[in-house]
């Protein structure tokens, strides 16, 4: 379980593929001072896809995807040398100050525009149409792994403003029109709908 409140950014030393079946792959990722206290088997949202450690040398932690995650999810077409969004997983007392957030993505989006304002960036993305009814104006949505409000939505496009803060500390701040983003969209939504089909 995570809040989608980002702790910092991540570098990717090593991603590489499987030669042997092209639906699995392995990443180490720097941690940095995010790696303390880090165990094998323990969770951590990696751009909001939750993932198991399976090796940590000092704050180089090693992550492993399976098929379903690289289909699903922007992570597949990462590189050596890319930032990406890190959170570790909730402990028991921590505080809840974004919204609950599983790690589980629902699938990808592309960022079809970015419009830099004085006080805040609103950036407009796209979803996949089977999405779309789970995002609602001023609800919750995860990109990223970063939990945002939803501004506007127009059928599956949406919008989000992000503080300067957001966009400084998270990977929001290094986009550009046309990079793909992982979306979750709020498990509360998706519960109530579910249960009035």
């Amino acid at each position: 379980m995570f809040t989608g409140i980002i702790e910092g950014l991540g570098k990717i030393e090593k991603f590489e593929k499987s030669t042997k079946t092209r639906s699995q792959a392995r990443m180490m990722i720097s941690l940095g001072k995010l790696g303390r206290g880090l165990k094998i088997g323990d969770s951590v949202a990696i751009n909001g896809v939750c993932l198991t450690a399976i090796n940590i040398t000092k704050d180089i932690a090693e992550f492993e995807m399976v098929g379903e995650t690289i289909k699903k999810t922007s992570l597949g077409s990462l590189e050596r040398g890319d930032m990406v969004n890190i959170e570790r997983s909730l402990k028991i007392g921590d505080r809840l100050e974004g919204h609950f957030v599983l790690g589980h993505i629902d699938g990808s989006g592309a960022i079809l525009k970015i419009d830099k304002q004085s006080n805040q960036v609103q950036l407009w993305m796209d979803l996949p149409r089977e999405l779309a009814k789970y995002v609602a104006k001023k609800g919750s949505v995860t990109v990223d792994g970063i939990s945002l409000t939803v501004v506007d939505k127009i059928k599956n496009k949406f919008s989000v403003s992000i503080i300067p803060h957001t966009m400084k500390v998270t990977n929001l701040g290094l986009k550009k029109v046309g990079d793909k983003v992982n979306i979750e969209t709020d498990i509360l939504g998706k519960y109530i709908l579910s249960e009035k089909q």
